[in-house]
This record gives structure tokens, C-alpha cells and sequence, in this order.
């Protein structure tokens, strides 16, 4: 297939793209270069610079023929939607209709959408499926959950076929080394770690620890970059053969707690990894852990590189060997 990656040059847009061109797939990378990588560019991708508030680039582009369209295009930084809610309604909710009216423009049929497990909330039962109530608890999290709306009412009324794809926590990086630019201001844990034991960072900031978890510390559903991958590539040939849309979540169904990620972080890089508690931030649920049966049963997906051990030592090879004022 010819498929065009929106956002292709970041985090987890260039381990889709890495995962698309070793599928055999012809692959375009459409990316403003704002959290995007030249590093993270591959020779084999064609890479359009643009931006997908600027609706004519769009248009132009998704008018060249492409089988699919897969949507990574977003700001995803859940605390600073709250204080910034107009750029996160202009980039993720504007943006999104743009990608929505230029793939109809250029007759693009199928599309995967980068959702999120923030589209959830608090958790009301554990582990959380696709039946648990929608309710975000932060702007990014309801600028998902209403593109996601958007989609439903394009495979309605436009026929346009998608695949909802709701992530735990994205972590880990190209276990064979090939993805070399870092994570641009990272705010997820297993960066901030690998920073502090790198040395670019003086200390991590473990928020709380009295929460109702074995030590006191919150626990996360982390997935592996590449799993979340290969799962773009099974969706985009799931929504194509059966012409049908899907919604499902992405994790590795096993919970792990800031205390395990960091001692499981010391042991692999040999480093103290300063550490100090603070207070909770608000809002943070103590527990976070998915249900991937869906995705398994219809994608016949399952996480490889999921365990504990993979995503710190991918991350760690990458940090490890990074000039200490790369950012």
C-alpha cells in the first residue's frame, strides 16, 4: 500500500514508518518538524514538510494517490492542555477535520488514528476495556475522544474505514537501534529516568507514594513503541480487507509502578539514579492497566518487546550514547 504517516518524524510516527517500510509498504512523511527528528527521517520514506493546519498542503498531498492515511499529528501532553487549551483545540481538534475533509478531497478511504487511553479517565473497574465509560479528565484527552466522534460520523456519512487506536503508555525505542533522534522535552517516566541516569537531569520526581498500590507508588500499563507499531500495520490491513472501522486498546496488560521501573532502571544502567518524593499531581488516577483482548482477538496482535526489562534497555541504549546536550 501507499500510505502517508502524519506526523511520521516523531516518537512513535518514525517506529510506524520503521515498521510500514520493513512491511514492504510505500511510505510519505507529512511533518511540520516541530517535535519531529531529521534524524528519525528514513532515505526509503519520501518526507513532505507541511503542516496540517494548513489546509491547501493537506489537500495537495493526500490528492497524490494514497491507499491510507495514518494520523500522528497531535499534542499529547496532558498536563499542559489544561493550561493551554487553544492550542490544543486549534492543532489536535482543527487539525484533525483538516486531515478529515482533505483524505475525502483525495478520495483516501481508510485511516488510522493515534488515540489514547485518556479518553477514559479515572478507571471505574481494572483492567479497562473498550466498554468502560468515556470520560477524560483533561483537555487532551476529550480532544481525542472527540475525533474519535469525528471518525464515526465520516465512515457514516463518507465511508471513511478507521482504526482508533487508544495507547497506554507509549515507552521503549527500536530494539535493533535504528531509531537514533530522542523524544523532543519528554514528560512521560522511563525518559525523565534515562535523562536523570544520563546525567542530563539532576534528579527524578517520583509524585506520591501513599497511594493503595503494593509500595505506595502509581502503576502504568506500559507498551512498547514497536508493539504499538506493529499494531498501525495489522489495523490499517484489518480496516482495508474486512472494510470495516475498529476501535482498540493498545497495552501490555501488566501493571508496573514508578518503584519497579526505577529499580529495574538502576539495576540495567549501573547508575544511582537520584530519586526524591514529592506530592501527587492532581488528577492521577493510583492504577492504570488495559484490557488488550480485543485488539488481540481481531488483530491477532500481542505484545514482543513489552516486558519490563526491553523498555528500559532499548531507551537505555539510545540515552546511553546520546551527547549529554542532545535534547
Amino acid at each position: 500500500m501507499k500510505i502517508c504517516v502524519l506526523g511520521g518524524a516523531g516518537y512513535i510516527g518514525s517506529h510506524v514508518v520503521r515498521e510500514l517500510l520493513d512491511a514492504g509498504h510505500e511510505v510519505g512523511v507529512f511533518d511540520n518538524m516541530s517535535t519531529g527528528r531529521e534524524e528519525n527521517l528514513f532515505p526509503q520514506a519520501r518526507f513532505i514538510k507541511g503542516d496540517i493546519l494548513d489546509y491547501p498542503a493537506l489537500v495537495r498531498t493526500l490528492a497524490e494517490g494514497w491507499d491510507a492515511a495514518i494520523h500522528l499529528a497531535a499534542f499529547k501532553a496532558a498536563g499542559e492542555s489544561m493550561l493551554k487549551p487553544e492550542k490544543y483545540s486549534t492543532n489536535n481538534i482543527t487539525g484533525s477535520i483538516n486531515i478529515l475533509n482533505a483524505l475525502c478531497e483525495g478520495k483516501v478511504k481508510h485511516i488510522v488514528f493515534s488515540s489514547s487511553a485518556a479518553v477514559y479517565g479515572e478507571p471505574q473497574k481494572l483492567p479497562i476495556d473498550e466498554e468502560h465509560p468515556l470520560n477524560p479528565e483533561n483537555y487532551y484527552g476529550f480532544t481525542k475522544l472527540e475525533i474519535e466522534r469525528f471518525l464515526l460520523w465520516y465512515d457514516r456519512l463518507r465511508g471513511l474505514r478507521f482504526a482508533a487506536l487508544r495507547y497506554f503508555n507509549a515507552a521503549g525505542y527500536d530494539p535493533q537501534g535504528r531509531i537514533t533522534g530522542k523524544e523532543i522535552n519528554p514528560a512521560n517516566l522511563l525518559p525523565v529516568i534515562m535523562e536523570t541516569a544520563a546525567g542530563t537531569r539532576e534528579k527524578l520526581q517520583i509524585f506520591g507514594s501513599d497511594y493503595p498500590t503494593p509500595d505506595g507508588t502509581c502503576i502504568r500499563d506500559y507498551v512498547h513503541v514497536s508493539d504499538l507499531a506493529d499494531a498501525h500495520v495489522k489495523a490499517l490491513t484489518y480496516i482495508k480487507e474486512k472494510n470495516t472501522s475498529l476501535t482498540v486498546n493498545l497495552g501490555s496488560e501488566e501493571g508496573l509502578s514508578v518503584q519497579e521501573m526505577l529499580e529495574a532502571a538502576r539495576r540495567i544502567t549501573g547508575k544511582p539514579i537520584p530519586a526524591e518524593i514529592t506530592a501527587r499531581r492532581p488528577g492521577d488516577p493510583a492504577s492504570l492497566v488495559a484490557s488488550s483482548g480485543k485488539a488481540k482477538e481481531t488483530l491477532h496482535w500481542k505484545p514482543r518487546y513489552s516486558s519490563k526489562d526491553t523498555l528500559i534497555a532499548s531507551t537505555w541504549n539510545l540515552y546511553k550514547n546520546s551527547p549529554k546536550n542532545t535534547p
